[in-house]
């Protein structure tokens, strides 16, 4: 009798396990030993590009981070900029992505890029995996009241500046992501 309760409840607790929503992730950088807090799943965003295909598609993954010198803490929002077409020229896959704009829900949130490396926020390696291999990481520095703000959208649009200005919007149901994002607002 009490062996079937326990089996139950080690049953109960890991079906619970597996239903919470994923939590922020910390990871200590191996070399500049900066704290870094992120998303554990990042938002997704596309837009079609029936120029370059018939079904080819740029996406934008987007993940807040926290990054802690000893107690100074400051924020970014990491983008992965992808697509399903091989464009081999950095600077068409960079055009319009030194600043952007994020639409939350409806208000406009301009953003200026602070780098495309892990060095430009005091990291030595790459936070988010990289969505495809090719795909280009742009760092951008926010507050935590922008990374909040985005925590409680409910409707999210970014576009881009440069020679061609590009709106993307969520993929699919991002319910996800926004739950992992405000996780990630908790932990703070």
């Amino acid at each position: 009798m009490w062996r079937h309760l326990i089996i139950v409840l080690a049953a109960s607790l890991i079906v619970a396990c597996a239903a919470a929503p994923p939590s922020a992730g910390t990871k200590l950088d191996p070399l500049t030993s900066v704290t870094l807090v992120y998303s554990a799943l990042p938002i997704v965003l596309y837009r079609d590009d029936p120029a370059h295909a018939a079904y080819a598609r740029n996406f934008v993954s987007l993940g807040p981070l926290l990054v802690n010198r000893s107690g100074h803490h400051e924020y970014f929002l990491w983008l992965g900029i992808w697509n399903t077409n091989q464009t081999p020229d950095m600077e068409e896959r960079r055009d319009g992505f030194d600043s952007i704009v994020l639409f939350v829900d409806g208000e406009p949130l301009p953003l200026e890029l602070a780098g495309w490396t892990p060095e430009s926020i005091g990291a030595s390696e790459p936070v988010y995996p990289k969505p495809v291999a090719s795909s280009l990481d742009a760092y951008y520095r926010v507050t935590l009241d922008q990374i909040r703000l985005l925590a409680n959208a409910a409707e999210l649009q970014l576009r881009t500046s440069g020679r061609v200005p590009r709106a993307f919007e969520p993929w699919d149901n991002q319910d996800a992501a926004r739950a992992s994002l405000q996780r990630f607002m908790q932990q703070l």
